[in-house]
């Protein structure tokens, strides 16, 4: 494999993440799921953190990074305070409560997003892919999915 090969396998993995994603009830919103879960893992990676820094971080527009703190903060995952150092700053930090979307989210699996982007029924290639996809996300990434 090479980075050209990694980075395509990394960007199938994410739309077949995007995919196992619930979206019922949420209607129309500004910011992309994709946008979210970058902003929401940014947070998560640097607590008490702006809109302007997260956008330097992660390259994304301000905008979008405010449309995606709206909508997490709206669903719970997110919560935002004034920076008492300096009371023109908001801060936002990931929510100390579980919002119920969020544990929704979190709760939902993958199976159906994975058996299209494998274009099988089989249950038994379906579970061994899963476990192949569980067991690089935990020599990966250096904290908890279930965090």
């Amino acid at each position: 494999m090479n980075g050209v090969e990694l980075f395509l396998l990394g960007r199938t993995l994410m739309k077949i993440g995007e995919e196992a994603m619930p979206t019922e009830g949420i209607g129309e919103q500004p910011a992309g799921v994709r946008t979210v879960l970058i902003v929401v893992s940014d947070v998560r990676d640097h607590p008490e953190t702006t809109v302007g820094e997260v956008a330097a971080r992660t390259g994304l527009p301000q905008s979008a990074v405010s449309a995606a703190v709206a909508r997490l903060k709206a669903v719970g995952a997110l919560e935002t305070m004034t920076d008492p150092r300096d009371r023109r700053r908001t801060l936002i930090r990931e929510s100390a409560q579980v919002s119920e979307r969020v544990a929704d989210v979190r709760a939902t699996p993958v199976d159906d997003a994975l058996a299209a982007a494998l274009d099988t029924d089989d249950r038994v290639d379906i579970a061994e892919t899963l476990a192949m996809l569980e067991e690089l996300a935990r020599r990966l990434i250096p904290r908890t999915l279930t965090r």
